[in-house]
Parts: C-alpha cells; sequence; structure tokens
C-alpha cells in the first residue's frame, strides 16, 4: 500500500505546465510542521495533474493551508554525468483548508479531487 497523508502550509508558489490542450502539471511544496517545541518543518514536493492541477493553480498560493492525499514516487535520472533522484507525492486529492485573506481565523474548506 502507497498512501500518503499530509496538511501543511504551501511554501512556494504553484508552478503550471502545460502539455498539449489537455494536460496540466502544478507542483509545489509543502511545509508540514513536525510539532514539539523547537517548530521544525519537513518540505515536500507535490505534484498534481489535469483538472486538480489547473484549480490549484488558480486558488492557492505561498501560504496557504491545505490538505493533500497521494502517493510517494521515486524517480531517477542522470543530468551532467551524475546520478540524481527524488521522492514526490502525487496527489489524487487535495482540499483547500484556508481562504486567501483567512478572515476572522474562519476556515473556507475546498476539496479537489481526481474524478
Amino acid at each position: 500500500m502507497n498512501t500518503v497523508i499530509l496538511i501543511g502550509n504551501l511554501a512556494s508558489d504553484v508552478e503550471l505546465r502545460e502539455f498539449g490542450e489537455e494536460k496540466r502539471l502544478a507542483t509545489f511544496r509543502l511545509a508540514v510542521d513536525r510539532g514539539g517545541k523547537d517548530a521544525e518543518a519537513d518540505f515536500f514536493k507535490i505534484a498534481v495533474w489535469d483538472r486538480q492541477a489547473q484549480l490549484c493553480a488558480d486558488y492557492l498560493a505561498k501560504g496557504r493551508k491545505i490538505g493533500v492525499e497521494g502517493r510517494l514516487r521515486y524517480r531517477t535520472w542522470e543530468e551532467e554525468g551524475q546520478k540524481r533522484s527524488s521522492v514526490e507525492v502525487v496527489a489524487y486529492r487535495v482540499e483547500f483548508l484556508s481562504s486567501p485573506a483567512q478572515s476572522g481565523g474562519q476556515v473556507v474548506p475546498f476539496e479537489a479531487t481526481v474524478a
């Protein structure tokens, strides 16, 4: 089983790439608090595809709180003669947990789920 659930804040703005008319890829980094008194965070690369990618690009920005459900993907490639690797979360569900204005501390949920 390969399932990941994370709640955190965007550590970067969403970058949207288009491949043809229908295929879109949104990527961003998510900061997830470890908890405890040191207030450290772990940072995860998140990849979101297609319609959900467009929604993320339209409505998310650095600092917004979201929930992500997806799977881990391990990739390897060669760059300038050196082997590189990366682990990222491929999201199939993104839930917006705060509004852009976050007026009065009110949480405005929005769910973008792959159909």
